[in-house]
């Protein structure tokens, strides 16, 4: 049928939009992560597929045995939601802890969690990494996606991403792309119970300092650098001793 002047207007202004450069996600308001669909926007990173490797790690690293049962994951950074909630959806008996800086990320996460009916086993929590994390909490899993892209460098992304989504979640501190990584160590020798794992994103320009981090403590083995599907060094992951 011929659209209606009010169809016509609001596909107009998507397309303007659009024709700005601003991602699909923000026109449509939410994305897919792994089959789950996400309420994104401006205050959040859009969820990549690489990112969704990473869940498969976390998974694997959890072990086989009683999946999720009685077992506590941290994610550091949440945005979304959409690690913490892919954990939490795929592992019915899984608790999560979700911290992030950003109180409008952590809405979007709440709202994404209430979507998916995992708010019963969720906690949300506003602080930068560790700080609202209570010091004798400990976990048997910690994810994050961490910012890793130096702002020297931000020539090189692309225009949708340099101007549409949160320079919160996607840069270090300049010049150096492995502070976040060093904010995630400091807190792993209390908080990551002995056997535990963590998994960490990283990328290019970061992988091989991010590495050095956490070879760099004494308390962690089994120290990694995982390439991704594509062949590109995007995870790094270790074992508390």
């Amino acid at each position: 049928r011929p659209l209606v002047e009010s169809e016509r207007s609001a596909m107009r202004e998507l397309i303007m939009r659009r024709g700005d450069g601003e991602p699909v996600a923000h026109l449509l308001g939410s994305w897919s992560f792994r089959g789950h669909e996400l309420e994104v926007g401006p205050s959040v990173l859009i969820p990549r597929p690489e990112t969704e490797e990473l869940v498969d790690i976390a998974i694997e690293k959890l072990g086989s045995e009683g999946l999720g049962a009685g077992q506590r994951v941290i994610d550091l950074g949440t945005g979304s939601g959409a690690l913490a909630i892919a954990l939490a959806v795929e592992l019915p008996e899984l608790n999560v802890l979700a911290t992030d800086t950003s109180q409008n990320a952590l809405a979007v996460a709440r709202n994404n969690a209430n979507y998916h009916q995992v708010t019963d086993r969720m906690q949300f929590v506003h602080g930068s990494w560790w700080q609202p994390v209570a010091v004798d909490e400990v976990f048997d899993l910690v994810v994050s996606n961490p910012p890793y892209i130096d702002p020297k460098a931000m020539d090189g992304l692309e225009d949708d991403v340099r101007r549409f989504e949160p320079p919160l979640a996607l840069f270090s501190a300049p010049g150096d792309v492995a502070s976040c990584y060093r904010d995630l160590a400091a807190g792993l020798e209390r908080h990551l119970c002995p056997g535990g794992w963590f998994v960490a994103e990283t990328g290019v320009g970061a992988d091989t300092a991010s590495h050095e981090v956490f070879l760099a403590q004494p308390f962690l083995q089994n120290v990694e650098l995982r390439e991704d599907l594509s062949g590109h060094a995007r995870f790094v992951l270790g074992q508390r001793s």
